[in-house]
């Protein structure tokens, strides 16, 4: 079964990287997919980010977390603009 079949914006939640510190946002998945090209954007512990392209593009950072921090556990291409706001969060 194709669990993206038809789907017009899949976002993914996940860690940003491994609990060894390995990146989880790779260049290229070594794993089955089940459907290629087809994610648009990761919420990650670290960041918000879209994927255009095939990159991936730096829109928002957690609170306290740095964008060198983001660039050392993205093993993929990524965009950062000049200025990433801190996510914002209300209660």
């Amino acid at each position: 079964m194709d669990l993206v079949a038809g789907a017009d914006n899949i976002i993914v939640t996940m860690t940003h990287a491994s609990k060894h510190g390995e990146s989880k946002l790779l260049t290229e998945c070594s794993l089955p997919l089940t459907g290629k090209g087809c994610i648009k954007k990761v919420l990650t512990d670290l960041a918000f980010i879209e994927i255009k392209e095939g990159k991936f593009h730096l829109l928002e950072r957690a609170p306290g977390v740095s964008v060198e921090e983001i660039i050392k556990l993205t093993a993929g291409e990524l965009v950062v603009p000049e200025h990433v706001p801190e996510m914002m969060f209300s209660e």
